[in-house]
């Protein structure tokens, strides 16, 4: 397609007929087969949380977020209460609803209406969630809010650079490395380099039928090991 230019011949971006400002996020559950995302709340998680958290017996859980550990229950639901009462981060509650029981913590954050942009961030899984169906579905429930219910353009995946574990579960998941952003973050006491990754609305529709078809039923054996990878059913990156 030809560079799209103004009068002056300069080079502009391609139009976006009827732009509107989005909703932002209620906080309603979002619904799948293996687990249901709740509004975090004190009474309802947070005690439920920290015992699950407390099978992360060295702490690594904590060492890429801005908090934690949490040596005590009282503590930790004060930070529950905190973000419970915020609207930019807007936290969830991640319920495995085989056991019944919040496994893990997720939110919408940086939200912006007006330019159609989100991300997903503070993610907190205790090792029950970790490299389970359940962990994926959270995150494709969430995706398919902010695109498909809300309307939003731009999904954005952010994380310490050193986080390994967390660049492999954005890749596997669809998200595309944009860059580092160089000491964008002082953290406990330490320099953190950003990485950045996105989905964009164009890209999203792929990937949705990629994860439906990963998250299927049939995609997994009577143990609830996988037939096929993700990595198998991804459309390619863009060149």
């Amino acid at each position: 397609m030809p560079q799209r230019t103004n009068d002056l011949g300069q080079p502009i971006g391609e139009p976006v007929p009827n732009w509107v400002s989005r909703p932002v996020p209620a906080r309603t559950a979002l619904q799948g087969r293996t687990c249901r995302l709740e509004p975090l709340r004190d009474e309802a998680h947070a005690a439920r949380l920290h015992e699950q958290y407390r099978a992360d017996r060295e702490g690594a859980l904590w060492t890429y977020l801005p908090y934690g550990p949490f040596e005590a229950a009282s503590h930790y639901a004060r930070w529950v209460q905190w973000a419970q009462s915020q609207t930019d981060p807007i936290f969830y509650a991640i319920v495995d609803l085989a056991s019944g029981e919040p496994v893990g913590v997720a939110s919408y954050l940086r939200i912006d209406p007006a330019m159609g942009a989100i991300e997903v961030g503070h993610l907190c899984f205790a090792p029950a969630l970790q490299r389970t169906a359940a962990s994926s579905e959270a995150m494709y429930l969430m995706m398919r809010h902010a695109f498909d219910d809300l309307g939003y353009r731009r999904y954005e995946w952010k994380c310490d650079s050193l986080n390994a574990p967390s660049l492999a579960a954005a890749r596997r998941l669809g998200f595309r490395f944009e860059g580092t952003f160089r000491q964008a973050v002082v953290t406990k006491g330490r320099n953190r380099d950003t990485s950045w990754l996105s989905i964009v609305d164009g890209e999203w529709p792929p990937i949705r039928t990629a994860l439906e078809a990963w998250l299927a039923p049939s995609n997994f054996d009577t143990t609830g090991r996988q037939r096929r990878a993700i990595g198998d059913l991804m459309p390619p990156a863009p060149a």
